[in-house]
């Protein structure tokens, strides 16, 4: 039934060249992404030669400056950028995102020289990064962070062990925190190492219930040597920097989130008008329809929320607490959507011929990575009532 199929969202974009960009992205995501989708995730394959489109056709860098090689798009433009990636398949949509908090510490508070040296191979040449801070033994407790670089002339030494990284042992170059002081969140500093870096390892992928495309692993660095040249930022201000890139980065994920759940729902839709059970669609029963009524509506608000947040990063104004709420809402409901979505399909939505399973699995993931939902909420009752007592 034509009139009920899924339509694409409705956007809100600020230009025509914004409008142009989303175009291009649905282009890409209906040809090059959606169409392998299943069968890679189904046999954990990374599509790298996507990546490598993505970057030719500019879509690596797109917050970033146009100086080195970025797009110079606002983040309410990004944001969507990576929803309708997400929706296509979250390894890409996740992998952008990932790719675009690795480069955050040199775009933001790298030297100009830095930034001429490394930015443009890192935004437009091909690079993909990813970004290092979690441990085994600390996810997060971040500031209490283990690995540590010494000092070597001009030189520093990284040993330790990095832990949940998304394109760890696939990426060409690494965002990493290390400690370089004293304990806590003051003696953090942040480096930028090269994938080719003498002592820098990765293990064995981790074995995941979803997102089985997009590789996670531990990144061992055994006396990696980098020079000072590659220390982002001053001493000591790594843990600082990394919490400001979360804080855009947490964007990202509630992006992605509402992606994965657009999906879903227009999953349902497409399926639910189509099956007939006792002479009609099931699409006309009220129970279902309430149930794709709300699935609806919460995800207008996730993606309200986001681009709200985005806005106000735009204007250069404080967004942490919205995006801590951003990420929660965005990520809970992706997970209650695509749980819907397998409901509404029955038993079709728990076999792996419907995309709607995997959806229910990745969705998962995004309550967890990048800050648990339970720390956002922590960081959204900061704000409102002030530090707990110590």
């Amino acid at each position: 039934m034509p009139d009920r199929a899924p339509q694409p969202v409705d956007r809100q974009l600020p230009t025509d060249e914004a409008r142009d960009l989303i175009s291009l992205v649905r282009d890409i995501a209906q040809r090059e992404i959606a169409p392998n989708a299943a069968e890679e995730e189904d046999t954990g394959r990374f599509p790298r030669e996507v990546f490598t489109l993505l970057s030719d056709s500019g879509l690596l860098g797109l917050p970033y400056d146009a100086e080195f090689g970025g797009g110079e798009q606002p983040y309410e433009v990004y944001l969507q950028v990576l929803e309708e990636l997400a929706a296509a398949r979250l390894t890409v949509g996740l992998g952008v995102s990932v790719h675009t908090l690795a480069s955050y510490a040199l775009a933001t508070y790298g030297t100009k020289e830095q930034q001429a040296e490394h930015l443009p191979a890192m935004l437009g040449g091909g690079l993909l990064g990813a970004y290092c801070l979690s441990e085994p033994a600390s996810g997060s407790d971040a500031a209490s962070l283990r690995t540590k670089a010494v000092r070597a002339g001009d030189d520093w030494v990284i040993t330790g062990t990095k832990a949940w990284i998304t394109h760890g042992g696939i990426a060409d170059f690494y965002t990493v925190m290390a400690r370089t002081g004293e304990d806590g969140p003051r003696g953090i500093t942040a480096f930028l190492v090269p994938a080719d870096a003498e002592g820098l390892s990765a293990a064995v992928p981790e074995k995941k219930m979803g997102l089985k495309g997009s590789p996670t692993a531990q990144v061992h660095l055994d006396g990696v040597r980098v020079p000072d040249a590659r220390r982002l930022g001053d001493e000591g201000q790594g843990f600082a920097i990394a919490l400001s890139a979360l804080e855009s980065g947490r964007l990202g994920i509630a992006a992605c989130a509402i992606g994965v759940a657009q999906a879903a729902l227009d999953e349902a839709v497409s399926y639910a008008a189509e099956r007939r059970q006792f002479g009609k669609p099931i699409a006309d029963f009220q129970g279902l329809r309430f149930m794709l009524a709300d699935m609806a509506t919460q995800i207008e608000a996730g993606r309200a929320l986001y681009l709200t947040a985005a806005r106000l990063r735009d204007a250069g104004l404080p967004f942490a607490k919205q995006a801590a709420m951003a990420k929660l809402h965005c990520t809970d409901t992706a997970m209650r959507t695509t749980t819907d979505a397998v409901q509404i399909l029955g038993g079709y939505g728990y076999t792996a011929d419907f995309p709607a399973e995997r959806y229910m699995r990745e969705a998962k993931v995004l309550q967890i990575v990048e800050g648990t939902n339970q720390i956002q909420r922590m960081v959204i009752a900061r704000h409102l009532a002030g530090p707990e007592e110590r």
